[in-house]
């Protein structure tokens, strides 16, 4: 698959199935705990990955390193009665989970535990090193992609809470051309040879990465 090993597989695949099933997760329990049954009603309220995962971006996730899941559907204005701020905390909750999940998973990797188990791989099985760095990795790109001021990632209603209501207007105005962008960032411009999404997220995630690491990997 694109010059891919199956231990790169494997290992993405692990992450594909724990990063994105638990980032949908939050956003459904965030949500009924804000008093909005919609994602319980259509039974997003789990951790059942099937329930979760979306084709394109489980296949995405695998082959490019980042993807997507189905969006929790969700009241936004059941969730404005509960608290003007639920609607943010809801879409900050999936971002929130992947950067959490990077972090248990530095743990390990700070304490040299790794260094107990499989210390080697091959091309065939990942060791468990190179599976924490490679969950590490995506959960901090799922995290700074998804942080993206664009509709319909977490980042455009979490920007449009803090943002003086003037700017969010032009957040509200631009929303529904936010996929069309999206779609532009990912598959038009890099055949210019423009990676916006490398110019602005991989130095974040490196860093993030570098610093939860401990400059190791």
């Amino acid at each position: 698959m694109l010059g891919l090993d199956s231990a790169t597989i494997i290992a993405r695949v692990i992450t594909l199935v724990i990063a994105l099933t638990v980032h949908e997760f939050s956003h459904a329990w965030t949500a009924n705990y804000f008093g909005d049954d919609t994602p319980r009603l259509n039974g997003r309220l789990t951790l059942n990955p099937l329930h979760h995962l979306d084709v394109m971006g489980s296949l995405m996730l695998i082959v490019a390193g980042f993807g997507w899941a189905k969006p929790v559907p969700v009241n936004p204005y059941a969730l404005q009665r509960r608290s003007p701020a639920a609607l943010m905390w809801v879409s900050l909750a999936g971002p929130a989970s992947n950067f959490f999940m990077a972090l248990l998973a530095s743990i390990p990797i700070r304490l040299g535990i790794t260094a107990a188990f499989f210390v080697t791989s091959s091309k065939y099985l990942p060791s468990l090193s190179e599976v924490l760095y490679s969950f590490m990795f995506i959960n901090l790109a799922l995290m700074v992609f998804n942080l993206l001021p664009i509709a319909p990632l977490d980042g455009e209603k979490i920007a449009e809470y803090f943002l003086p209501p003037s700017w969010a207007r032009v957040l509200e105005q631009v929303a529904p051309y936010g996929p069309i962008i999206l779609l532009a960032m990912l598959f038009v411009l890099p055949i210019f040879g423009i990676n916006i999404l490398s110019m602005v997220m991989y130095p974040v995630v490196n860093k993030l990465f570098t610093l939860l690491a401990g400059g190791s990997g």
